[in-house]
Order: C-alpha cells, then structure tokens, then sequence
C-alpha cells in the first residue's frame, strides 16, 4: 500500500510551488551571476558551482540519512541558499571555506530547525556571518581574479565602503556613483552591478514571487538617515546615492530580506522589517567597526518578525462580527 503524506490544511492546489518560486529567484539573479563570471573568470564560476552544489548535497544528505525526512529536501531552494552565499563572497575566497560556509547555512541555520519554512534565521546570510567572524582574512582580502573580459588582472585594495570607513566621506568625493551603479568590480560576486540586481528585482515583482514594501523601506530609511547626517557634517558622513549603491544594500534589500521564511507575513509589518534594516545599516556603517552592516542587521530582524507578525496580525475571518 502506498504511504501518503497528510499535510495540515488548507489544501490549496496551484501551478506555483517552492520550487518553482527559487526557481524564479534564481533566474533573477542570473544577471548579476553572468557578470560575475565575466569580471572574475572561473573562481567566480567555481565559487558559484561549490556553493550550490554543496548546498543541494548536505541538505540532501540531512533529510535523508540524519532526519528520514527526504519530502524536506528541495534542490532549488537549496541551490538558492548556495548562490546567495556564494554572492556575498569575494572572487578569491578558497573552496574550504564554501564548504564550510554551506554546513552553518544549511546545517545549522535550516536543517536544525526543522527543514524548509521552520528557520529563524536567513541560511545564507547565517553562513556568510559565520565565515566573516571567523575567517576574517579570507572574507576581507578583495583580490580580484582576471576574468573572461580583458581590463581587470589580481588588483587588490579596500572596497569603496572600506575607504569612506577609514578616511569619512571626503575620501570617496571623487567616485562616480553612476558607474558604481552599473559596475563596481573589487567587493563580493553579488556587488558586481546594482542595475542587475534592480533587473533582476523587477522581474520578481513582474511574476508576483516578491513584494516591494521590504526594499523600498530599506531604500527610503537609508537614504533619510544618511541625508540627515550628510547635511550635518558632509566631510564625514557619506550622501544618500553613496550608501544605496555602495556594498550590498541592493543584494540584501532585494534578494535576502525578502526570504518568505524569515521576513514578515504582512505588508505593514515589512514596513517596519525594512526600516528596522536599514537603521541598524546606517548605524553600523557610521559607527560599527565593520564597514559594511546589511548581512548584521538583516540577521538581528529576522529576531523581531515573530514580534512583528504579532503586532500586524491579520484579523480572522468574521472577527467582531455578532
């Protein structure tokens, strides 16, 4: 007799899945992958691979053999969880350390808790902290490898948020934030190009995976709070246009605060997730030790949606009726 598996209701049958859903997110992401892999040549295509494919064996390996739960297993999710970390790396981190980046996201930060929908925390960007607070060197060494396009051949030196860190605003005066916008080679695999993420971005709003009350949030609070501070001492404290385009905001607003796990139910209640982000941003990058503060401040929210969904609770249905 065949064994089925009864899941609690409603039974709501659809075309869209969880898999088809990261399958969109990673299309999304395809742009911003295929520049990578033009700029940074194979170590941004081995890192990618690595990523993902360790990602889809471990958890695999998990549900099958540690929890007897292969339904847990979801090839495209977990490839998700391995692209994106491998985005907020940069192009020279060593193999060893995608491994064991991919055990704390899927291991730790996912399997542990129960599988797919029960985290707490954002897998990839679980992982990504781990590797930073524990290999610091290998995550904060911004060699870039030659790619397949001529121009760019093992160039090291600080990223453009390590710089405004060191010497304040005055010493990023000259940067063209435009350009930055369009192609910034020399921080993580994910910060190639801002305009493929937003490309990417709209596509997901276009097929309805995402809604964009998180990152506009995001966007807006970081550009108020740092307006505000740039007015008052604009020698020291970076502009708006600077702080939307540099680093991983536009990684992290778009592609890992929106995870449906870790991220509020409702709209008002992404509102607040993304301003809560993008003070905790603007606060660390001021005032931190790190230079850069999206993957910090997107863990330490995804503490608060439990508060969150309850405060913004939806009412059920005939609630106050008599």
């Amino acid at each position: 007799m065949e064994n089925k598996i009864v899941s609690p209701n409603p039974h709501i049958h659809t075309r869209t899945s969880t898999a088809s859903l990261m399958l969109d997110v990673i299309i999304a992401l395809a742009p911003s992958m295929a520049l990578s892999v033009l700029f940074y040549g194979w170590s941004a295509l081995m890192l990618l691979a690595l990523g993902a494919g360790f990602c889809v064996l471990l958890e695999w390996a998990i549900a099958k053999w540690m929890m007897r739960k292969p339904q847990l297993f979801c090839p495209s999710a977990a490839a998700l969880t391995g692209l994106l970390l491998a985005l907020n790396m940069p192009p020279s981190t060593p193999w060893w350390t995608v491994l064991i980046g991919a055990i704390v996201a899927i291991g730790v930060a996912k399997m542990s808790f129960g599988g797919m929908g029960q985290n707490v925390f954002n897998p990839a960007i679980t992982g990504r902290v781990f590797l930073l607070i524990s290999f610091p060197q290998q995550l904060t060494t911004w060699d870039i490898p030659k790619g397949f396009i001529g121009g760019i051949d093992a160039v090291s030196g600080p990223t453009v948020l390590s710089q405004a860190k060191l010497g304040g605003a005055a010493s990023v005066a000259d940067l063209d934030l435009f350009k930055t916008f369009l192609l910034n080679p020399g921080g993580s695999l994910g910060e190639i190009s801002g305009l493929a993420l937003l490309v990417g971005f709209v596509y997901l709003l276009c097929r309805k995976v995402v809604k964009p009350w998180i990152p506009l949030s995001i966007f807006v609070t970081v550009a108020v709070i740092s307006s505000i501070f740039h007015l008052c001492n604009p020698e020291l404290y970076t502009g708006p246009v600077f702080n939307l385009v540099a680093g991983g905001l536009i990684l992290g607003a778009c592609f890992m605060a929106t995870d449906y796990v870790t991220s509020p139910m409702s709209d008002w209640g992404g509102v607040l997730f993304g301003a809560g982000i993008g003070l905790i941003v603007m606060m660390i990058r001021y005032f931190g030790s790190y230079p850069e503060g999206v993957s910090f401040s997107i863990l330490l929210m995804n503490m608060t949606v439990p508060l969150i969904d309850r405060a913004f609770h939806r009412k059920k249905f005939g609630y106050g009726r008599a």
